[in-house]
């Protein structure tokens, strides 16, 4: 399709200068800070005759190649080249003091301006469109963010709640939100239950402040706001959906339990033919399928068929999460083309540059 623009609606540039100097744990630094020591782990895995072992193993390095940089610039020099010429990425930085102890060599303001630096830069200016992220409890949190939209330009606003804060947390609600609202930007939230953890954080409490539910409060004050929970609820809530279903007689209870079908209801409303229970639909609610869709072959017959709705054909956006993905076997590349040829032409232009547009804020829906 001659014209076609993508836009990548979530990938990542963030480095090892981010993340907390003992993370994941003291005694994992050596495989950290070497990746060397991971590909060794895989060549003695293959040794030993684990060959899905050291094939994840080789896939960590890959990951690890990308973490270990020491700019933002160099992780897109590797991204750019798998895409067309005029594709643009959104790029989503990450609060994540909560991981573990240690020093940030590059805090959080540090890499909102070098992630501005590379938005100016003429190489970098027509693929990079740069979100700014915040961790609600740090102080200034909301100053940080007015900055970022008011000097360096930053066109929208990226969440993690499994980092240790829930979507409707108060400077949320009463400083950012607003912020974000009046200046028609965007804002894009993990959904997901893999992904990190504030170590502070139960595994109880990170799943229900990652829910779709806990977005409703931030969907029912803020209307005009345009909301994306990513991942489409996750590959774990795919899968489950596969695999068991949903119980037809559960109601909206069992529809909420998995997140990809609660996601899907929230956007396109649902009424339980028997009881008539109903979920609401939500004008201002977006969805994107990063990383979840490189389980490619299990799970893109459902997108097909999903997409034929058409609330839900024009609210779903096309994203990666780079550089996360260097752990899946499929490349960036061979996703993209794939999904084009599953979905179609028209379909893949719509996920990947209509609503992208439209979600940004750059037109008005069709």
């Amino acid at each position: 399709m001659s014209g076609l623009r993508i836009t990548n609606c979530h990938v990542h540039t963030f480095t090892s200068r981010h993340v907390p100097s003992l993370f994941p744990h003291p005694l994992a630094i050596p495989f950290v800070r070497i990746p060397g020591l991971v590909r060794a782990l895989a060549f003695l895995a293959r040794a030993i005759g684990q060959h899905p072992w050291g094939d994840w193993l080789d896939r960590l390095y890959q990951m690890q190649i990308e973490t270990n940089e020491t700019r933002q610039a160099k992780i897109l020099d590797r991204l750019i080249p798998q895409y067309p010429a005029a594709t643009r990425f959104v790029v989503l930085p990450m609060a994540l003091q909560s991981l573990a102890p240690g020093r940030i060599a590059d805090p959080l303001p540090r890499q909102h301006d070098e992630l501005a630096a590379i938005a100016r830069d003429p190489a970098y200016a027509a693929h990079v469109i740069p979100f700014a992220t915040i961790y609600p409890d740090a102080p200034g949190a909301a100053d940080e963010v007015r900055r970022c939209i008011d000097e360096l330009g930053f066109r929208g606003l990226k969440l993690y709640p499994r980092l240790g804060y829930p979507p409707d947390h108060p400077v949320l609600m009463e400083e950012v939100y607003p912020l974000m609202a009046e200046r028609n930007l965007p804002v894009i939230s993990h959904c997901s239950r893999g992904g990190v953890t504030g170590r502070q954080l139960t595994a109880a409490k990170a799943e229900r402040w990652s829910s779709p539910q806990a977005f409703v409060p931030v969907l029912e004050a803020f209307p005009d706001l345009r909301v994306c929970l990513a991942h489409f609820g996750g590959e774990g809530d795919w899968r489950a959906y596969v695999e068991a279903g949903v119980n037809p007689r559960g109601g909206v209870q069992a529809r909420q339990a998995n997140w990809q079908v609660a996601i899907r209801d929230m956007i396109t409303g649902w009424t339980d033919p028997e009881t008539g229970e109903t979920q609401k639909a939500y004008g201002n609610l977006w969805t994107d399928i990063s990383y979840t869709l490189f389980h490619f072959e299990d799970f893109v017959p459902f997108l097909q068929v999903f997409l034929r709705n058409e609330t839900l054909a024009g609210r779903v956006l096309f994203g990666s999460d780079y550089y996360m993905t260097r752990q899946e076997v499929l490349s960036e590349r061979a996703v993209c083309f794939r999904l084009r040829v599953a979905l179609g032409e028209e379909m893949f232009a719509r996920i990947a540059q209509t609503n992208p547009e439209v979600w940004l804020g750059e037109r008005a829906a069709p």
